[in-house]
């Protein structure tokens, strides 16, 4: 994590306001102490899919050591009176001292998976709901679609473009997630520098219109970055600028890019010409709106790679994982821990403490197993799921910062091949496998 430099020093305030009042109110009521347990999970997937990845654990984990109320929090939320001084001086010496297990970054999940469990008493754990969150809802959205965009793609690589389509800092956590999910790079380069991903690009139409004409402005690009660059061809005219294009760099060209129109007729009238120029090993690269429903439509066109903006930093239609954090246990008045759970129509959870494993027939995953408190005997050869990512209030740091994306990205990798083979279907459907709860308290 020590490569890592955040805008700003505390994480503190990334909250809402209601945290601390409950915060206060326990105070008072004697039961900020008590012993609690609280489970992030989703009641559903988004409609139609099969299957979510989870993504942001490590950044929550990176967030986590800076959650802490320094002078210039304690002054702002004194000055705006948002709490009491008894609360003030409670957070002031704040720090999360509990346990968080979960799944671990880039493992598949499915409806009422017990995605993260924070541990610790009610007070410590109630200030960090709004913190995992929002990085869980926003990165496993993206991880979510770049999963399935990457899966229509192949073995052609997708990259992330959609940084100029995000605020600045989720352009960051969205590089990484599309990175967790399957991406090969990343044209964000504050993301390349704090997770060490593969950065790429090299010009925008811009560049083409500043310079007097086409031909100047390829020549000028093939003269600073070389012969293995990529071309866009499709600022004035795709024909005529792909002839100018190999008379200018010859048969080397690295790659051409489209970025409009009809791009399955474009790229085959475009790979026929450069196999008549001689240029058989140059590249083409498609760009413009692009999300796994129109890359799967690409797969017969001879396309070698895919940029991707707008639909992968917006989650593909579904730009949050509608994920809850939710208390699921929490010792009684007597000492003694206490199942709880919402019951509200169609909002419910299920309490108690969970053991989650995914079982399987032979080689290929069937059920997601959820034991409360724990599994049953007979699932104990299935794959356990829960791993501990703080102890004590200690971060395993082996899941932040690059270890932590080249980490997920194997986890994805591995969980993904498990599944079944309707998973990868684009189509809508039900989850992948079920998922079963087995009461054994």
């Amino acid at each position: 994590m020590s490569d890592l430099t955040p805008l700003r020093t505390s994480t503190a305030l990334l909250t809402d306001h209601y945290e601390l009042t409950m915060l206060q109110a326990t105070l008072k009521s004697g039961t900020a102490h008590r012993r609690s347990v609280f489970e992030v999970f989703g009641r559903r997937l988004p409609n139609g899919r099969r299957y979510g990845v989870v993504a942001g654990t490590g950044r929550v984990l990176e967030m986590l050591p800076r959650f802490r109320f320094g002078d210039a929090e304690l002054s702002f939320l004194a000055e705006t009176e948002v709490v009491d001084q008894d609360t003030l001086d409670w957070l002031a010496d704040y720090r999360f001292r509990g346990a968080i297990r979960g799944y671990a970054e880039g493992e598949v999940y499915f409806p009422g998976s017990p995605l993260l469990v924070v541990e610790s008493t009610f007070a410590e754990a109630v200030l960090l709901e709004t913190l995992v969150l929002s990085a869980l809802n926003y990165d496993t959205a993206v991880a979510s679609a770049a999963s399935r965009m990457s899966r229509a793609a192949g073995t052609r690589p997708c990259a992330d473009m959609g940084s100029r389509r995000a605020h600045e800092e989720a352009a960051v956590a969205a590089a990484r997630a599309a990175v967790i999910g399957g991406f090969t790079s990343t044209s964000n380069l504050e993301a390349g520098r704090r997770y060490r991903l593969r950065t790429m690009g090299t010009a925008a139409h811009s560049f083409t219109l500043v310079h007097d004409t086409e031909r100047e402005a390829f020549a000028a690009q093939v003269e600073a970055l070389g012969r293995d660059t990529v071309l866009l061809l499709d600022t004035y005219d795709v024909e005529e600028a792909l002839t100018t294009a190999i008379e200018i760099a010859g048969p080397e060209l690295g790659g051409v890019r489209l970025d409009s129109g009809d791009l399955a007729i474009q790229a085959s009238e475009v790979r026929e010409r450069l196999d008549a120029l001689g240029a058989t090993g140059t590249r083409i690269t498609v760009t413009s709106d692009l999300d796994e429903y129109a890359i799967a439509g690409l797969q017969a066109a001879p396309v070698d790679s895919y940029g991707v903006g707008t639909r992968l930093v917006t989650g593909s239609g579904a730009p949050t994982a509608s994920l809850v954090y939710k208390l699921t246990a929490r010792e009684g008045s007597d000492g003694q821990w206490q199942s709880v759970e919402k019951l509200a129509v169609g909002k419910g959870s299920t309490g108690g403490f969970k053991q989650a494993a995914r079982t399987f027939a032979g080689d290929v995953a069937c059920e997601e197993s959820i034991g409360v408190p724990k599994l049953p005997s007979e699932l104990i050869g299935s794959r356990p799921l829960m791993v501990d990512l703080v102890v004590d209030g200690e971060v395993d740091e082996g899941y932040t910062g690059a270890e932590g994306v080249r980490r997920a990205q194997k986890r994805h990798s591995a969980s993904m091949a498990e599944l079944p083979r309707t998973a990868h279907r684009l189509q809508d459907g039900e989850p992948a496998i079920p998922t079963a709860y087995y009461p054994t308290g």
